[in-house]
């Protein structure tokens, strides 16, 4: 789903790293070697067809890389 973060993320936190992460050498093979991490966070997204919605995102990030591969989990309004 395309999607725009129209607001800061808030709640920020990492909930997996190194070896928990399940995509860790596709991640490593795409945008390189990092220390990844897999987070989440609350932000006001605008979806494709113009409604704003708060939902909750999961990324993954590294240092020096960036954060890669936002998805919608679940609304919450």
């Amino acid at each position: 789903m395309r999607f725009e973060i129209i607001d800061k993320i808030s709640e920020a936190e990492t909930f997996a790293t190194r070896h928990g992460i399940r995509e860790l050498a596709r991640l490593n093979k795409v945008y390189g070697k990092g220390r990844w991490r897999k987070r989440k966070g609350i932000a006001t997204v605008r979806l494709p067809d113009g409604a704003e919605r708060l939902a909750e995102l999961h990324w993954y990030e590294a240092t020096g890389i960036g954060r890669k591969e936002f998805t919608i989990k679940r609304f919450l309004d």
